[in-house]
């Protein structure tokens, strides 16, 4: 329903109109006291990379930062992320993810970072005292924030929007009524724009989304996605049907499709009677690092990577690098 309300397919968004002005008001009044200075604002000491979005729901922002910490690590910069942690609950933030820490405390996205990247990250619902506690674990060269376009208490040196290029802006307006947490006339003061999916836009960075072999979440076998029998897919993303697409253009064998709700967490109840012993439950990854202290041998999950266009994206990183070198001068 809420789809149907967003992409402007329901009438019933006229009316939730009332509610989006409110929103629209009042986040504008809140970017405008930062601008202004009325609020106060924090700078870090090294360079600060937001990859946030304007619309709620999944639109493939964490495979971004992943991408972008591997090619900055790749360069030899140390990298950190910061992120909110939706999803997870911990006793106390900011809180530093290590292998020991799970995602019922961190949130799944954290604990996925780290995970692929190695790189430090922390979860806090402020994301500057996140900022602030990995400076203080250890010596970064520059700071990724997972999200975070709309948290102006932390300045930021680049902003990076990523767009689902299909699905786009709805039907345009404010949350609840559309999808919007800032109108698309937002998209004129950011950096760089990366549309995954659909057409890209004049500007617009074209990224898709590339999957790995799939990886048996027990034994560590991977093996193509074709080549896993009497598949039951599941995805408790943002917008699950990209997923379960995915899966239909690398020839799986897809017999049943269930979709869970984002950041949602599972029990091994939950999730043992989707798969029959003779079928394969085939996961996102997202979920698989919520799911293997209880996994089965016939479960499997499927790794995507970012696809940027080589020269795009190396001008793009060839921008940041540049304010980690002003960054080094200054100092």
């Amino acid at each position: 329903m809420i789809e149907r309300i967003w992409s402007g397919r329901s009438w019933l968004y006229w009316l939730l109109l009332p509610f989006s002005a409110l929103y629209g008001l009042i986040s504008g009044l809140r970017r405008l006291s930062y601008n202004a200075g009325l609020s106060q604002s924090w700078k870090a000491p090294v360079p600060v990379v937001v990859v946030g979005n304007l619309t709620a729901g999944g639109n493939g922002k964490t495979p971004v930062v992943i991408w972008l910490v591997e090619q900055l690590q790749k360069k030899g910069y140390r990298v950190g992320v910061v992120s909110r942690g939706y999803g997870g609950k911990a006793k106390n933030y900011p809180l530093l993810v290590t292998d020991k820490i799970t995602t019922a405390q961190a949130g799944d996205e954290p604990v996925l970072i780290h995970r692929r990247t190695g790189a430090p990250v922390a979860v806090a619902p402020k994301r500057v005292e996140a900022v602030k506690a990995l400076l203080a674990d250890t010596p970064l060269d520059i700071i990724v924030t997972d999200d975070g376009l709309q948290h102006y208490a932390l300045q930021r040196d680049f902003e990076i929007v990523v767009i689902d290029g299909v699905r786009r802006f709805g039907n345009g307006w404010w949350l609840p009524a559309g999808p919007m947490r800032e109108l698309s006339g937002r998209l004129n003061r950011v950096n760089a724009v990366i549309t995954n999916g659909g057409t890209p836009q004049s500007g617009e960075l074209s990224m898709t989304l590339t999957g790995r072999l799939a990886v048996n979440m027990v034994s560590g076998e991977k093996r193509p996605v074709n080549r896993i029998p009497h598949a039951i897919a599941m995805a408790g993303i943002g917008h699950p049907p990209r997923f379960f697409a995915t899966l239909q253009q690398l020839g799986a064998d897809v017999q049943k499709e269930y979709a869970f709700a984002d950041h949602q967490m599972y029990t091994e109840e939950q999730l043992s009677h989707l798969a029959e012993t003779n079928q394969n439950l085939l996961m996102t990854e997202k979920d698989a690092v919520k799911c293997f202290k209880f996994a089965r041998t016939n479960w499997w999950y499927l790794p995507v990577d970012a696809q940027l266009p080589q020269e795009k994206g190396q001008a793009m990183l060839n921008e940041i690098g540049s304010l980690l070198e002003a960054n080094k001068k200054f100092k």
